[in-house]
């Protein structure tokens, strides 16, 4: 994206006089400075200035002495990435529409402006009306990776607030993270306030709520401290505040147990999860952005979750039930969006959107109403099957065809059963031949190696797929193209695979070599890794518990930023701070764990039992799938009956999810649905 930038370590003494000097006006911070008229000179000396001035189409400013509670809304990374996150647009939208509350945004700035800021004493800033991190009462991060925790703590010590939650105040903005990496929050236990685990658009209200009481009570004169709020937040369903919980280790540096130290805290700490999507149809008002990002469309999330239990994926486990939106409300937020905005690209979003049990009529009814026109639809995720040639199809009735992309995730039968990727080399290369018979000319496949039981043979059968799928497009036409593209499996928190061992990049690197051998005589055929060493702060954060807390800082203090960039110098900055701080990754990513093992995050509960992911996980070494639970009788995951929800789908209309529509290509009519579908399942 952006070329190398120099590193700018973190200052190892106190602040200098420039930023002592900044006087806050007091806990309400009403007359909060704003920063845009010393930026504006440095704009011309950094990339893409764009990104840091605001005034987008639909972005609000509203009236700072009037809120009562004032949040920063944070995706700790650049704007061009940032920007296009959907959570941070629905949260913003949820916050403005109360009366008494007020979000802005801030994003990570680049080294090179991150430079003139610490020397001028430029804090972190929101892009509305660029105020200072400080003056406001809330900072709630989302944090879909965990590569953003360094970038965390710099905004921290950018904006003027401590990094260590420990030493901040009533002054202080209350820290707040969520996404994904929350559902492990340990590596940041130091830093953070609050983490919140699952949906954010309830608990994000109730959040504001006691924020805003908290602050009235000062008000009227009753003497409370940090701890207070702090305290009142843990009642909030969903709030972990990690202040208030111990972690305990046996002598020989496994984890007994992690357990609240404050009274009346839950000792296990339930996600958020919200029933009825029908109730929160957002975006409405979906920012357009001022400069290029990298989604540039209007988005719609057409149903949250996913049961189809895909081992290795924490987003597939941690987000069920499936909860669908109706036919009529997608059409209705596409419509208003697609008008509002101008967006020539609808993207309709979900772990896997062809499964929506309406996506077909979804599918026919927005091309019937934007045939003939500029904007162009897509399904970002969807599976390996012909159906969803059928879905593309119609989908690009206006003409634009960029390619298709898939994800069988591996390349042998057998390795596709330990993950639970119900999808055959048949249907890959069925569907291949669907989709470049119909006028298709790209077809990308995403694999991974690192595995787990994965053996060099179930490697060689991505090049072999690959090569198979490339044949079948030059039977179609010399100019077609096959990409496959091969990353590092990374265990994840929440999934079967929590216990498994990584794979060391040389690992990674002798696997890659194999699949690069094996397709050096077609050369059309394109093949396209990520860096091994990428994956290796990746996997260290997302299983690591408190001790690696010190391990993070460290990193930020050498200068770590924006670690999961091609440009910044990852792991050789990580492996130092390892080294000075004694973190290995021989303990916390090398190494299988055991079943009576507590785990860092045994104390937030994502839903799932804990047991049927062990039992999940020895199917997996003996090549045992499941179904998807919504078609087929309940496998006792935990989610539905410990959350008191259920499996939000069956519209009438709705369609089937066949492996192939009939005659192999025609679309014809999609199918019905069987009766579950129309009846609700």
């Amino acid at each position: 994206m952006l070329g190398s930038a120099p590193v700018v370590p973190a200052p190892q003494v106190p602040r200098g006089a420039a930023r002592a000097a900044i006087r806050r006006p007091g806990t309400l911070a009403d007359d909060a400075p704003r920063y845009f008229d010393v930026l504006e000179p440095l704009l011309p000396t950094v990339r893409k200035p764009a990104q840091y001035v605001g005034g987008e189409h639909n972005q609000v400013v509203s009236d700072w002495g009037a809120a009562a509670t004032r949040w920063l809304l944070c995706y700790p990374d650049t704007y061009e990435v940032g920007q296009p996150n959907q959570g941070i647009q629905i949260l913003y939208e949820v916050l403005n529409e109360r009366s008494t509350a007020l979000a802005e945004r801030a994003y990570a700035p680049w080294v090179d402006l991150e430079e003139h800021m610490r020397a001028l004493a430029i804090p972190t800033f929101s892009l509305e009306t660029h105020r200072p991190l400080w003056a406001f009462d809330v900072f709630g991060v989302t944090l879909p990776h965990e590569l953003g925790h360094t970038n965390l703590l710099n905004l921290l010590d950018l904006g003027d607030v401590p990094i260590h939650a420990a030493e901040r105040t009533l002054e202080d903005p209350v820290v707040v993270v969520g996404g994904h990496a929350a559902f492990n929050p340990e590596p940041l236990a130091p830093f953070i306030d609050v983490a919140v685990m699952g949906d954010g658009e309830q608990v994000t209200i109730d959040i504001d709520d006691v924020v805003r009481a908290f602050k009235d009570d000062r008000e009227q004169g009753q003497q409370l401290t940090r701890h207070d709020l702090l305290r009142r937040l843990a009642d909030v369903e969903g709030c972990y505040v990690p202040a208030f919980y111990e972690a305990r280790y046996h002598e020989d540096g496994r984890l007994k147990q992690t357990v609240p130290i404050v009274s009346g805290v839950p000792s296990l700490v339930p996600k958020r999860t919200i029933q009825d999507l029908e109730e929160w149809q957002y975006p409405r008002k979906q920012i357009v952005p001022m400069t290029e990002t990298v989604h540039e469309r209007f988005s719609v999330e057409i149903f949250r979750g996913c049961t189809r239990g895909c081992r290795f994926c924490q987003a597939g486990m941690i987000t069920r039930p499936v909860r669908e939106r109706r036919p009529e409300t997608v059409q209705k937020i596409v419509e208003e969006g697609v008008k509002d905005t101008g967006f020539n690209e609808v993207g309709l979003l979900s772990l896997s959107s062809a499964d929506h049990s309406a996506i077909g009529s979804i599918a026919r009814d927005l091309a019937d109403e934007y045939e003939g026109t500029v904007t162009s639809l897509s399904l970002p995720s969807t599976r390996v099957d012909a159906f969803n040639v059928t879905l593309s199809n119609e989908l690009a009735r206006n003409g634009r065809r960029t390619g298709l992309t898939f994800a069988p995730e591996a390349g042998s039968e057998r390795m596709r059963a330990v993950i639970n990727k119900m999808v055959s080399e048949q249907d890959m290369l069925r569907t291949a031949e669907v989709a470049f018979s119909e006028g298709w000319r790209h077809i990308k496949m995403y694999f991974m190696v690192g595995l787990p039981t994965e053996q060099d043979e179930d490697v060689l059968a991505i090049a072999d797929m690959g090569i198979r799928v490339y044949e079948i497009a030059r039977k179609h036409g010399r100019a077609n193209k096959v990409t496959i593209s091969v990353g590092g499996f990374v265990p994840k928190p929440h999934t079967p695979f929590q216990w498994a061992r990584q794979d060391s990049p040389e690992d990674i690197k002798r696997k890659l070599s194999l699949i690069r051998h094996a397709i050096k005589d077609h050369g059309g055929l394109k093949l396209r890794t990520n860096d091994p060493e990428e994956g290796v702060i990746e996997g260290l954060l997302a299983r690591g518990d408190r001790r690696v807390a010190p391990a993070v800082e460290r990193a930020w203090r050498l200068g770590a930023r924006f670690d999961g960039w091609h440009e910044m110098p990852t792991l050789q900055t990580w492996t130092q701070a390892m080294e000075d701080t004694g973190v290995e990754l021989d303990w916390f990513s090398y190494r299988e764990r055991g079943e009576n093992e507590a785990l860092p995050w045994d104390h937030l509960d994502s839903g799932l039992e804990k047991s049927w992911l062990w039992e999940d996980w020895q199917d997996a070494q003996s090549d045992q799938q499941l179904d998807d639970c919504r078609w087929s009788e309940c496998y006792d995951c935990g989610v539905c009956p410990g959350l008191s929800i259920q499996h939000d789908t069956g519209y009438d209309g709705g369609f089937a999810l066949p492996i192939l529509p009939s005659g192999l290509g025609g679309c014809g009519d999609l199918p019905t649905a069987p009766e579950r579908y129309a009846s609700g399942g």
